[in-house]
């Protein structure tokens, strides 16, 4: 089980509403050589983590993918590519962006480097991961910390505005 991350809070580099440019990455993810979409979730409206005054909501879900990977720096290049396309910019961390795919999980690899880290080290304390990753894999357990998704979610802080899903 592959395990992808998928944002965006502005227009991509055609215009595209974040919500569009998410929809038409998580199509791009399963054109991938020699893996396959297999579940999608909700798509959540959340606020920028960490808040950014000014700084519009995000749009986030998660993707499940299945398949073989030769190589995690592949993937993460393939990934890469796809945020190109639409226009990403990394100017300064946590800058506003018009997509962003995080590899979450890939098959419970855990390794500290090079990259991609696996699982991603900062995955378990988001809870705009988690809440998504909860739609498409309901029993996932942390590869690192062994630890359930349901145990996780109960750990993270409350947030002034937590995950909300779109109706769209």
């Amino acid at each position: 089980m592959i395990i992808i991350a998928l944002g965006a809070n502005v227009p991509d580099s055609r215009g595209s509403s974040p919500l569009e440019t998410c929809r038409a990455a998580a199509a791009a993810l399963d054109r991938l050589p020699g893996l396959r979409l297999r579940a999608l979730s909700r798509w959540y409206r959340t606020a920028p983590v960490p808040a950014m005054p000014g700084a519009p909501d995000f749009v986030n879900g998660v993707a499940r993918l299945e398949g073989a990977v030769d190589d995690p720096a592949h993937l993460l290049a393939a990934l890469h590519a796809i945020e190109d396309r639409a226009g990403r910019q990394r100017p300064y961390p946590n800058a506003p962006r018009s997509l962003d795919l995080d590899l979450i999980d890939l098959d419970g690899l855990c390794r500290d480097g090079p990259d991609p880290i696996l699982p991603h080290p900062r995955a378990h304390l988001r809870r705009f991961v988690l809440e998504p990753l909860r739609d498409v894999a309901p029993h996932w357990v942390h590869p690192g910390l062994g630890r359930t998704l349901a145990s996780l979610i109960a750990d993270l802080p409350p947030e002034t505005m937590p995950p909300q899903p779109i109706l769209s």
